[in-house]
């Protein structure tokens, strides 16, 4: 099934659907717009808006429950009838109580809209009076419904992600305590962290400009004295601007240009049978420029749930998008818990001679063994034919596929 959810880049109500569609394992393509242009998107004119092949959805709520249903084995809406309308209580929770203040907080800090003292107070009040309801319940809770994490939690701690960065800071977190202790097991989780990145918690409370400024007092005009005229000041040398790093392949691309363009293969890959594009990559493969590498996941005996490897090799993919010039690949899950033992591994081309720029892209790059592969051998060529051509319900060296991804 085909889902793109049209938004605005940093939207965190689209943080909802995305961390849902991590945890499900559905694949979902961002497509980035302004404002101008997401207001013919949707009834509303707002985004996030996802667009599916049987028609759109909008409103943030709408889509991120969408989205959860598509896997119930993920237990995104809990494990019962009651706990589904438990979950259902806490993202309404969250949609009145926390999102609307949250936002009145942090949008004038960010310059989002203008900053009004008397509304500005009240958000920061409202935000403080809901947090307290929600630590009461999270006292004896790890989560909020249930055993495991629910888009109860991914709805609230989305609405959370920027207050918590920008506006919370540690003498107002202290007052919620388990709500904190709850935030920091949520994104850190790798499905929030591969939507969200990485969340480092305020040291102080930004201030919305305008905020700490006092109001200038005019002196009685009777008494006023008049000011000697200051000599005007040269003002201060602009400074330089830092000069933008280019990318290390894109300097490697103008010093040793590469006769395979990967948009050229990835094209012929995408629109050709096997035994068309197998024959075309060998003519067109650059061993000075491109390498070959098969990949595996150096901790497969600890997997247990081939939906999580299966979450992990989606986030894999999306954490490399920096690398979408200079790299292709496929990563398989092979086995489920009823054909043990479950594996990650992958086939990759990338650009120069090494995975150090993949690594610098995507951290967990480190967590597999890397192999080159042998172009020069038939069973070189073979493994990476096979790697490219399997598929779900087939077989990868011999294993069950149960899962897989495309870096495209």
């Amino acid at each position: 099934m085909a889902l793109t959810l049209v938004t605005y880049p940093g939207n965190f109500r689209a943080f909802k659907a995305l961390i849902a569609a991590e945890y499900a394992g559905v694949e979902i393509a961002v497509k980035d717009v302004d404002a101008k242009a997401a207001a013919k998107l949707s009834p509303t004119g707002k985004v996030p808006v996802l667009e599916t092949p049987q028609g759109t959805i909008f409103e943030s709520n709408a889509i991120a429950r969408y989205v959860a249903r598509l896997r119930s084995d993920a237990d995104l809406y809990g494990r019962t009838f009651y706990e589904s309308a438990v979950v259902d209580s806490w993202i309404d929770f969250c949609a009145h109580e926390l999102e609307l203040p949250c936002t009145l907080w942090v949008y004038p800090i960010i310059g989002y809209m203008p900053f009004n003292g008397a509304a500005y107070g009240k958000a920061k009040a409202h935000v403080a009076a809901a947090l307290k309801t929600l630590d009461a319940h999270l006292l004896d809770k790890t989560y909020i419904v249930g055993e495991s994490v629910t888009l109860a939690d991914i709805t609230i701690a989305s609405a959370l992600v920027y207050p918590a960065k920008l506006a919370m800071d540690p003498k107002f977190r202290a007052q919620f305590p388990n709500v904190f202790r709850w935030f920091d097991l949520c994104v850190h989780q790798p499905q929030f962290v591969a939507v969200i990145g990485d969340v480092a918690l305020a040291e102080s409370e930004m201030k919305p400009e305008g905020a700490s400024a006092p109001a200038a007092k005019k002196a009685p005009a009777a008494k006023a004295a008049k000011a000697p005229k200051k000599k005007k000041e040269a003002p201060p040398p602009t400074p330089a601007q830092p000069k933008k790093v280019e990318h290390p392949l894109k300097i490697l691309d103008k010093k040793s240009p590469s006769p395979l363009n990967g948009d050229e293969w990835k094209r012929t890959y995408k629109n050709n049978p096997p035994e068309v594009w197998k024959k075309k990559f060998w003519e067109m493969f650059d061993p000075k420029g491109w390498a070959l590498w098969v990949c595996r996941f150096k901790y497969n005996h600890e997997n247990e749930k081939q939906f999580m490897c299966a979450n992990a090799i989606g986030g894999f993919v999306q954490r490399s998008d920096e690398m979408r010039k200079w790299a292709f690949g496929t990563m398989f899950v092979t086995g489920s818990e009823a054909c043990l033992p479950i594996e990650i591994s992958g086939c990759w081309l990338m650009r120069g001679d090494s995975i150090d720029n993949l690594t610098a892209a995507n951290d967990d790059a480190l967590c597999y063994t890397w192999t080159k592969v042998d172009h020069t051998s038939a069973a070189g060529r073979a493994l990476v034919e096979e790697y490219w051509c399997a598929d779900v319900d087939g077989f990868l060296e011999g294993k069950l596929v149960t899962d897989g991804k495309l870096f495209l």
